[in-house]
């Protein structure tokens, strides 16, 4: 299975720290965001990786190279302005192939094992779904959520207590097959459109996982890490 990290963001709500550097770049724990991502996937077993990047992506592409660092490829795709996820995703579609593959956001930090995650992503994928998402309690910055996690793993609008999407799932390339190449697109309708057609499974992961949204949470992550690593 392939893997990709969405790294195309400004990073509007980080600034004035990603107004010279892209915010998967943005140090934590003394690595960028993006680099605790890519040592994940690998202690996973994956080992081609496509990168998709806009604003200031050529710093992206500098640093990560072609990936020969951590023994894995890396493929990107690059974007004129940032497409939205969905829309990004569908741009990458030539470069992740015809199987499931998993996506990641580039700007958060989670101690997530992506290999069982997929395994158990590609068993529910295999028996119909369109998409295996991971979701997540809702953070402060965001106590409404996004969807609500039945006893079964299937993933639906309302009926129960909500989670939030933690930008971690495995999915379809058909998902993405209404989306114009090129076009900007949100992830959120097309999973909208997964549940009500009973496609979309998920689970909730209970982990360390973090929205690195502010300077202020990245600083206060920074500050953690650095105890730990």
């Amino acid at each position: 299975m392939k893997a990709m990290i969405l790294a195309a963001g400004r990073g509007e709500r980080m600034r004035p720290l990603t107004d010279h550097c892209p915010k998967p770049m943005l140090f934590a724990g003394g690595k960028p965001l993006i680099v605790w991502h890519i040592e994940r996937l690998v202690r996973a077993g994956f080992r081609e990786l496509v990168i998709n990047h806009a604003y200031l992506g050529h710093m992206l592409v500098e640093r990560l190279g072609n990936g020969e660092e951590w023994g894995v490829h890396i493929d990107y795709s690059q974007e004129a302005e940032a497409l939205e996820t969905a829309g990004g995703i569908a741009k990458a579609l030539p470069l992740l192939g015809d199987a499931p593959f998993l996506v990641v956001n580039g700007d958060v930090y989670c101690e997530f094992d992506f290999a069982t995650f997929s395994a158990r992503a590609l068993a529910r994928i295999t028996q119909g779904k369109q998409a295996h998402i991971a979701l997540v309690g809702n953070p402060p910055h965001h106590p409404a959520g996004d969807f609500v996690l039945d006893a079964s793993g299937q993933v639906r609008s309302e009926g129960g207590s909500t989670l939030t999407f933690s930008g971690i799932g495995v999915y379809r390339p058909t998902l993405f097959a209404g989306v114009e190449r090129g076009s900007k697109a949100r992830l959120a309708p097309l999973l909208r459109g997964a549940i009500q057609t009973g496609q979309l499974s998920g689970e909730h992961f209970r982990g360390r996982w973090e929205d690195v949204g502010t300077p202020e949470r990245l600083a206060e992550l920074d500050t953690e890490l650095r105890q730990f690593f």
